[in-house]
């Protein structure tokens, strides 16, 4: 056995993990419990072992060398590997998946992913004859945000289990399915005060050319990021997520096109103003999609699938249940989930 089959250890890969998240040996430290000697000590081992610098130390930060990034990637992808590995053993042995990951565009009901998470607890506890919320289930939720096609790479690349808000025109590489889940429609709106609200209408590409673009930010690291929207040498106010620009087109920092359902709130009070815009707006096709066994039957068959994916899958099947995803935004009444 090779030295460094000897030291890549999962404790190993953790620290280089840890490290990097950090951005130095004794913050590192600190969030793994030990003395900064200690680390460096563990590093300098590592290093040794495989032969190589892994850190550069000059500036005094933990900077990683060509050669740790390639293990830090590589790492991560071997941790992930593990936990899928450890989530597959339990579930052949209870059916229920130690973790159930989620990658969840930013544009969907957050209120309504909230009240699927409370009845994904309820049916737990009703099946282990527990209280919810009680810890009588073990199958963890792991949430995470994404956008355009950030939430897509996220399944592919093995991080979560179930995307749902992803592009439905897609080519499927193997063991990955996609229903539909609905369409959202976009309209080009701005604040009462912005130099557009009193432009004629409808307004041209070279009429918006002219006035900052506020775009959210694709999170997607290893996929292409898409660009929507963005005219060539416009000027653009760049965002982390969905709801951050529309506070900034409300403010008047910028203009552009937002999802109906999220700004109609804003539209109706007149914080915003939905204008006709020349270029045609076609309606956004968005799906589910989920790791699926390779040796599964057709589409819509979830044999061979954890319990707790099954769940949500046979929630997603609902016609109410997907509509309220897309266009749920405000606080009616609680909706009823099949």
């Amino acid at each position: 056995m090779s030295a460094g089959r000897n030291v890549l250890t999962p404790e190993a890969l953790t620290m280089m993990d840890v490290i990097a998240r950090t951005g130095s040996f004794a913050a590192a430290a600190r969030a793994l419990g030990k003395v900064p000697s200690s680390l460096t000590y563990s590093v300098r081992q590592l290093e040794d072992a495989l032969d190589v610098l892994l850190f550069d130390r000059r500036s005094g930060q933990a900077r990683l060398t060509a050669a740790g990034q390639e293990l830090l990637d590589e790492g991560r992808r071997l941790l992930e590997q593990i936990d899928a590995v450890a989530n597959r053993v339990r579930r052949v042995a209870t059916g229920w998946e130690t973790q159930l990951g989620i990658a969840l565009d930013g544009i969907l009901s957050r209120p309504t992913v909230l009240e699927l998470c409370e009845a994904f607890y309820a049916a737990c506890a009703s099946l282990s004859g527990g209280a919810s919320g009680a810890g009588t289930h073990s199958t963890r939720l792991k949430l995470r945000t994404e956008v355009l096609a950030g939430t897509w790479e996220a399944l592919v690349t093995g991080q979560v289990d179930l995307a749902i808000g992803v592009g439905s025109d897609r080519l499927l590489p193997p063991g990955i399915r996609l229903k539909e889940l609905g369409s959202v429609r976009f309209v080009f709106a701005v604040a009462p005060h912005h130099p557009l609200a009193a432009a004629s209408e409808p307004i041209s590409d070279a009429e918006l050319a002219r006035h900052r673009a506020v775009a959210v930010a694709d999170s997607a690291q290893r996929l292409t990021p898409l660009t929507v929207n963005l005219l060539p040498e416009q000027d653009v106010l760049t965002v982390s997520s969905m709801q951050v620009k529309i506070d900034a087109q409300l403010r008047g920092l910028g203009c552009g096109f937002v999802p109906e359902p999220l700004a109609r709130v804003h539209i109706d009070a007149g914080r915003l103003v939905a204008k006709p815009v020349q270029r045609a707006l076609r309606p956004v096709a968005m799906g589910y999609a989920w790791r699926a066994p390779e040796t599964a039957g057709p589409e819509g068959d979830h044999a061979g699938l954890g319990l707790a994916l099954r769940w949500w899958l046979e929630q997603l099947e609902s016609p109410t249940t997907r509509r309220a995803l897309l266009e749920r935004h405000g606080n009616p009444a609680a909706l009823g989930l099949a």
